[in-house]
Order: structure tokens, then sequence, then C-alpha cells
């Protein structure tokens, strides 16, 4: 069930340096206790929504919510690179709970299934809030279309998430106004909930400009809703519908211009954030009140003091495993960027595998300039190339040319169909889909995709069954609080 208490503030959000009070409900334990959701002494959903300001600042609450602890601030980097054989958990320092998910223990009273379900669900209702009172505010036609759209690309990806993450879940597409209408929702079968997701993901690439300028910059497009789209349809296997919206991103078709940066390295950090490769960022600026990102301090060693981040305290999280270097070819520029394996503390050298995708010295602790990117380019080339494949195999086809551009920035040889060197050689279906997979987990390393892809292509068990993994654990639990809310319609996945 979904039950609603007051937030009373909203997260400034670094694209469009907005402030105020702003009511919002977020998941509660019991009835019994809710309160006044409507203070005298605060703004709240019923009376702040008057003015196009008024509409900015709602807007700003749902690209806020990005920002949570159970979004992209961390559950997202834990389930989508920690649950993998990416990275592991070596010091229990760094959090039993995360712990729980790299050993695949994680249970329904985990506090990052109720984190992260929590967090989704709080900015699919500032969304909703903003989707519900628009149309009642007088203000320009062609920007009320254009919030409307980027607050369906923001749903559409938290839905995202939560189907990818938990299977069915509840489907709200309205404000809830009152504590008593969260009873009111059970799971929904995951089709429905894909068949919003693509509904809102359809209009927001319609109602979303191709680009934006200065302060704007870092907003939703029309080719994040585009990628976006061709990664659901890619996820449902539709490889008939990824293939032709992912060429449209590709081949330009859609009104959008996106290139490879020419040097990985210069695809990362805060001087390279929002470049031509970039599609959509989570925006965080340190320095802010909690504006910033924590990713530096996150993924340095425990122990490592200010020898890997030059500020705060280093957590351990997110560690790279000694199979994924090993994994890299011979020669591939993509892997000194992504990691390390040494940091040198007081004039000695220290074995430690590391994360350098993200360190940049942050302001103070957890706080730093430094972006998560959820869509670029290389993604959509090799999604394409996949969805190209999975249609039919086609020796030294256009998904090759795809599969090659990626392999050439990392200064890597080309594949083909016939090759004298075997390790080149891709000449059937399978083969193609393995080079993919393998080419996704180097390309896009530590930026919480390499879970979902192998949900996705069924290879999850296979992979991490030597890890502990078991069947039911492609879905996390769905989290205990909720069930025991409203144990009517709330049911747990099968196995937990």
């Amino acid at each position: 069930m979904l039950a609603f208490n007051l937030i009373l503030t909203m997260k400034n959000y670094k694209i469009l340096f907005a402030a105020g009070a702003l009511a919002l409900f977020t998941a509660t334990g019991c009835s019994d206790d809710f309160l006044d959701l409507a203070p005298i002494s605060q703004q709240n959903s019923n009376n702040f929504y008057k003015t196009p300001e008024d509409m900015k600042n709602a807007l700003t609450a749902v690209y806020g919510s990005l920002q949570y602890g159970g979004q992209y601030y961390s559950s997202m980097s834990i389930i989508g690179e920690l649950r993998s054989d990416n990275t592991e958990i070596t010091n229990p320092a760094a959090g039993a709970d995360q712990q729980a998910v790299d050993d695949f223990t994680n249970v329904p009273v985990t506090s990052i299934s109720s984190n992260t379900w929590n967090a989704h669900y709080q900015g699919i209702q500032a969304a909703n809030i903003l989707l519900d009172r628009i149309n009642n505010v007088t203000m320009d036609d062609n920007l009320k279309e254009r919030y409307i759209g980027e607050a369906k690309f923001l749903r559409a990806l938290m839905y995202f998430n939560l189907v990818r993450i938990y299977g069915d879940v509840p489907l709200v597409i309205s404000a809830i106004n009152n504590p008593q209408e969260g009873y009111t929702y059970g799971r929904e079968s995951t089709q429905k909930v894909y068949e919003l997701i693509i509904s809102d993901l359809t209009e927001a690439e319609n109602a979303l400009p191709a680009s934006y300028t200065g302060a704007d910059l870092g907003r939703a497009t029309k080719g994040a809703a585009m990628a976006l789209l061709g990664k659901v349809y890619l996820t449902q296997k539709n490889w008939s519908l990824a293939v032709e919206k992912l060429s449209q991103v590709v081949e330009g078709t859609g009104q959008v211009n996106y290139s490879l940066v020419d040097d990985y390295a210069n695809l990362f950090g805060p001087a390279n954030e929002n470049n031509a490769e970039s599609i959509f960022e989570v925006q965080f600026k340190g320095g802010l009140n909690g504006e910033g990102s924590p990713y530096s301090n996150q993924f340095a060693p425990i122990g490592s003091g200010t020898a890997v981040v030059a500020v705060g305290n280093p957590l351990g999280q997110n560690i790279p495993t000694n199979e994924f270097f090993q994994s890299y070819e011979e020669g591939d520029l993509r892997r000194t960027v992504s990691m390390d394996t040494s940091y040198i503390l007081n004039g000695n050298t220290v074995r430690h595998n590391y994360i350098k995708k993200y360190i940049s010295t942050p302001v103070s602790n957890l706080d730093s300039d430094v972006n998560w990117i959820v869509l670029r380019y290389a993604d959509v080339l090799l999604m394409y190339a996949e969805a190209l494949n999975e249609q039919g195999f086609v020796p030294d086809g256009p998904a090759f040319d795809y599969l090659n551009q990626i392999r050439k920035r990392a200064g890597l040889e080309e594949v083909s169909a016939v090759n004298e060197n075997p390790a080149l050689q891709l000449d059937s279906q399978a083969a193609f889909r393995l080079a993919v997979e393998k080419e996704r987990r180097m390309e896009l390393a530590f930026e919480g995709h390499r879970w979902f892809d192998l949900v996705r292509t069924g290879r999850a068990l296979e992979v991490m069954a030597s890890q502990g993994m078991q069947a039911h654990q492609a879905l996390f639990p769905i989290p205990q609080s909720q069930i025991d809310i409203n144990p009517g319609l709330m049911t747990q996945n099968p196995g937990y």
C-alpha cells in the first residue's frame, strides 16, 4: 500500500537554482499516526500551485527527488553495480545492508529496499502533483507543455527503475491527497506499468525540445525521452520498436544530435558534465546546502585517508572486483579511467581496488560537483547494436559498425564475422550477443547498468549463481513495511 505524510521543504536543483517550501507526501508506517496534512502555517498542495513560478518550483521538486538516497544519490549505484559482478563490499564497515545486497542475503526489512521504494514514490507523487494542477494555472502554453513533458519523463524514469527492481508495483497516476487514498493501491502488473512508462515517454518526446542552453542545461530533452523509450523496448524484448526508436537517436532522424566524445577520459568529472555524449544526467552541485553528490567519498577505500579523495571520509562502497579488472582486454584505454588497484598512503603503496570515474575534490564530506550519468550516447549505440542483432544476425552488418565505434574509442581492434584472430571473430548471433554484453560492461562500468543488463538478458543467474544468487532474486523483495500496512492488497515477491 502507499501511505503518505508531509514533507515541508524541497531540495534546490542545480539547473534551476530555485528554492521554496513545498508540500509532498511520503511513506509512513501506520494510519493512526497521520497528522493534519495542511498545516495553517505552511504552504501546501491545496493552496500553493497558482502561478507559473509555483509550477517551476513544483517541477524543481520532481528533479530534486532524483537526488534522494533511495534514488541516484545511493540506491541506484548499489543495486546497479554492487548486486552484480562488477563490485563488492570488502570491508564490513561499509554497511551491513549493502553487504546483504552484495551477498544476496537481503530480506524484506533491509533498508535499501524500503529507501528505494519510498524515494521513488516520493518523486512520483511530486510529478503527479504537478500534472494534476498545472492545467489550472494560467501560463505560456509552450512552457506548460514543456513542464508536463519533463514531469512525465521523470515519472517514467522512476517507474522504469521500480518495475525493474520489484516487478509488479502500485501504479499511481494522480496525486494522493489524503492518507486513506493510499490504502486503495495494490500491485499492478508489469505490463500495465510499462504501458504508462511508454505513454509518458511518448508524450514527453513530443513535448520536449532537443536541447537547452544556459541555466536550463541538464533538463530532460526529446533525446532523453527517445533513448529511455528505446531502452524500455529493449527491456521488453520488443526488438522492432527498439530498433525503430534507437535508430532515430543514432541516425538523427528524431531531430536530436549526439556524438561520442573523442577521449573516454573526458566523459567524467565536473569539467565534463552535460557534454556532447551526455543524454541525461542527475545534476549535483557542491556547496549548496546538500545539493552535492557523495560518490567521491562513497567509492574511496576505507582507510585511505586523503590519499584518494582529499576531503571527507572514505566509505569503501562499490569496490571493483579483481575479476572485473582482469576482464579488460589488453590495451583497453577505459580501465585506467574507470578504476585503479592501488594508492600511495604515507609513502607506501597500498593495494586496493577503487572506482576512479567519480574522483574529485568535494567541497566538504559527501558534497562534490560530480553528476550521475543516467543515459549517454555510447549506451544508445550498444543498445542499437544489440537490438539489430536480436532482429537477425547479419555478418559484418550495421550492428558491427556500432559496436566497433565503441571499441575504436577504447583503443581496441575491430571485431568482424571472419577474422584471423579468434578472439575478434563474431560469427553467430550468440557470439555477437555476448560481445555486446561484455562491451557494455567495460564501457558503462560503475554507471549503474550491469545488474539491470544481466537481468534483462536473462543471464543474471548464470553469472551470479556462484556468488549466492537464487532464481527469485532477479527481483528485490517488496519492503515488509508496505505489506504490514496493507496486507490485503500488498503481496511479497516469491521466495522472500
